[in-house]
């Protein structure tokens, strides 16, 4: 069920209206948010499925561009901007005007249809091109309140703890070293023409943890969950003299 209505005019306000549907589909879930050209499958009937929408949602996000007051198709009963947001009113959803940019004007209740002017007195908030993170964030925070059931579907970014890596001693190979590891845990030899010591310790191949300590000439690749640190060791390699003769 989405929570969030998206309400928007084609031609004034659509890119506002996209950038939020995404913006709160990543914090809140995709299915949490509902726009038309997103959420309504062909061959749908939209009308049904567009008064279903709002009632069901917790939210109606009205975006107002810089035309949106002046439109004269806010008069006509066929004008579906008109009507979602009629259909909020009617079932005691709460309405947020979104001002589209930093110089559109608040509603005025002279301007509006009757029946839409209660929106000028409606707190809004303002969503500026040239600060998008922070409105975004905003808006978002705004949506989780008034939808309290939302705050458990918010992407917050979990913490994956301290990782602490260490290399010394002369090094005869390629070592790497980077922040997060993700993903699997394993050492990887390739071309190997001779006995390959991997090292010693535990090892787990395939595993999303490394633990232990691992000593010897060649290389480890890490990645994933990293308990304890790594610490590797190069030392001076067997010649290869022998070999270039």
């Amino acid at each position: 069920m989405a929570d969030v209505f998206i309400n928007y005019r084609t031609g004034d306000g659509e890119k506002t209206a996209a950038l939020l549907d995404t913006a709160l589909s990543h914090r809140f879930g995709d299915d949490r948010v509902f726009r038309a050209s997103k959420s309504i499958r062909a061959g749908e009937s939209f009308p049904p499925a567009l008064r279903n929408a709002v009632r069901r949602c917790g939210v109606l996000l009205a975006v107002v561009g810089p035309g949106w007051g002046d439109s004269p198709r806010l008069h006509r009963a066929d004008d579906w901007v008109r009507e979602e947001i009629l259909e909020a009113f009617a079932c005691s959803i709460p309405v947020v005007p979104v001002l589209d940019g930093r110089t559109t004007k608040r509603l005025s209740a002279t301007a509006l249809p009757e029946e839409l002017a209660r929106l000028a007195d409606v707190q809004s908030l303002r969503f500026d091109h040239q600060n998008a993170q922070a409105d975004l964030a905003r808006i978002g925070d705004a949506v989780a309140e008034l939808v309290p059931r939302l705050a458990a579907e918010d992407a917050a970014p979990a913490d994956s703890g301290a990782v602490h890596n260490a290399v010394s001693g002369g090094s005869q190979g390629t070592v790497v070293q980077s922040r997060d590891f993700t993903g699997t845990v394993g050492v990887s030899v390739h071309g190997s023409q001779g006995p390959v010591h991997a090292g010693t310790g535990d090892q787990y191949v395939g595993s999303q943890h490394f633990s232990g300590r691992g000593s010897g000439a060649g290389a480890f690749s890490v990645s994933g969950g990293n308990e304890g640190g790594i610490r590797q060791h190069f030392g001076t390699g067997e010649s290869h003299e022998d070999e270039e003769r």
